[in-house]
């Protein structure tokens, strides 16, 4: 086939054509979310880049197999192997176990990307899964030498490779151990950027998932689990690697280390990073104890198609400012857009030479490094172009299966609303609550959130205040 997708390339620094390892088909792994808490939009401004990236290979006509992990275990809340599990400190907020957390946010992110149109993986991996495989790992590690046990934990020798930034232009004196958190010194490591394959009960004797391992009762680390996910699962050889750009450095860079010793070959040709969506105070991130969700833009009235287009108008390697009144306008321009294609005729013949033009013109766009922007263009050039209803439309229909922004679709669902009497007796209880969890009484807090849910009432807490949908 045709090969004439260009994409920026980490691993190169430039934008390169993209060769899949077998003609035709193409093995990708995405870096799935920790299930700890929802997800927030810049989150998924990620998840719905790499959406589009799959679905650009597959309008080209690639055979594509996309693989997700779901982390559950082992994400400390420091990237530099310290903290605190992010899933434990999950459980002790919500005063439930690890894998009832676990199973409630997986839901829970699926459900958002649902919204988002977001097309599930062909596998989604819980790193719990797994186990036998990341013990497997770590154990030819130590056989060949590039890993060592101290402190009764293991970790990977960064120094027995001669190349370790390779991701990144930095030097070792440039990178701090952490990237997003405080570091802390781990006395065990021979080399501060020596990081762990398998933690083991010696350092963390509250940790709820524990297995058996050669090294003692423990659990892995972070960066072994999507390696030993995508290998299961893709092979030796991949294609493409997804992430945003905070995953560059360390959880890739650790990846690629541990991989191709693992493996003794290069592992992953192309590696994809989206950069972050900001708002006026910098970078979205959870630890701010605040962020933007689906559930909260849809509280506020907005389709999430809305939220989606918005980031298509952006590219995918440049940051992103979110604003409420930047969301309005681009839902102004989402409505007319809408209006004008469902307004389109139906009747009379597709029109094949222009539909080739302009769908040419379209993938033009996407294998132009993902340029979603200009394939927006394209649409709006399409509809003003002279030709009849029908071809416009087929072109409309084709694009957004790549889009996907409902440009089709008549009527979207609607959120079923309360009555005056439901809404009072949810904002009753949703007091109660409050009053609960100012007094500790976390149990009726609970319990107050579990009856609401059965009325099919979901709340979420958020820094305006909690917030309510009927589903």
């Amino acid at each position: 086939m045709e090969n004439r997708l260009y994409i920026y390339n980490t691993l190169t620094r430039r934008v390169e054509k993209f060769v899949p390892n077998v003609d035709g088909k193409v093995g990708m792994y995405t870096c799935g979310p920790t299930v700890y808490h929802f997800a927030h939009i810049g989150n998924l401004r990620s998840y719905m880049m790499e959406d589009i990236l799959e679905k650009t290979l597959r309008y080209l006509g690639y055979d594509v197999k996309r693989v997700m992990n779901i982390t559950d275990v082992g994400h400390l809340s420091s990237d530099a192997d310290t903290g605190e599990d992010k899933m434990l400190k999950g459980a002790k907020r919500e005063h439930k176990t690890v894998m009832e957390i676990a199973q409630f946010y997986t839901d829970a992110f699926f459900e958002d990307c649902r919204k988002l149109c977001i097309k599930r993986p062909d596998v989604v991996e819980p790193a719990t899964n797994c186990i036998g495989e990341f013990i497997h790992m770590v154990e030819v590690l130590l056989e060949k030498g590039y890993a060592y046990v101290s402190g009764e934990n293991v970790y990977f020798d960064t120094s027995k490779l001669k190349e370790y930034y390779v991701l990144t232009n930095h030097t070792e004196e440039e990178l701090l151990q952490g990237v997003r958190d405080d570091v802390e010194v781990d006395e065990n490591k021979r080399n501060k950027n020596d990081f762990v394959l398998w933690f083991t009960k010696s350092k963390f004797e509250d940790q709820a998932l524990k297995w058996d391992s050669p090294w003692g009762v423990g659990y892995p680390g972070w960066h072994i689990e999507c390696s030993g996910i995508s290998i299961k699962h893709l092979g030796e050889y991949m294609d493409i690697h997804c992430g945003g750009v905070d995953n560059i450095f360390p959880h890739h860079t650790n990846e690629i280390a541990q991989s191709e010793s693992y493996l003794g070959h290069k592992w992953c040709n192309y590696w994809m990073h989206v950069h972050h969506l900001n708002d006026k105070a910098g970078k979205m991130s959870k630890s701010k104890g605040e962020f933007l969700t689906v559930s909260l833009l849809e509280s506020k009235g907005y389709d999430p198609m809305v939220y989606r287009m918005f980031c298509l108008q952006s590219h995918y390697r440049k940051p992103l400012e979110f604003s409420f009144e930047v969301l309005d306008q681009v839902a102004a321009a989402y409505g007319k857009l809408k209006k004008r294609i469902l307004g389109l005729s139906k009747e009379g013949a597709v029109d094949a030479a222009v539909f080739a033009e302009y769908r040419r013109k379209f993938e033009d766009a996407l294998c132009s490094d993902l340029n979603t922007s200009s394939a927006l263009t394209v649409l709006y050039d399409m509809l003003k172009a002279d030709t009849n209803d029908a071809t416009k439309r087929a072109l409309a229909e084709s694009f957004d299966e790549v889009l996907s922004i409902h440009l089709l679709v008549e009527t979207e669902e609607q959120a079923p609303a309360a009555d005056d009497s439901l809404a009072a007796w949810i904002e009753e209880k949703i007091a109660e609550r409050k009053e609960a969890k100012k007094a500790k009484d976390f149990a009726k807090a609970d319990a107050i959130r579990a009856e609401l849910l059965e009325k099919g009432v979901r709340i979420q807490d958020t820094r305006e205040g909690v917030v309510w949908e009927l589903i």
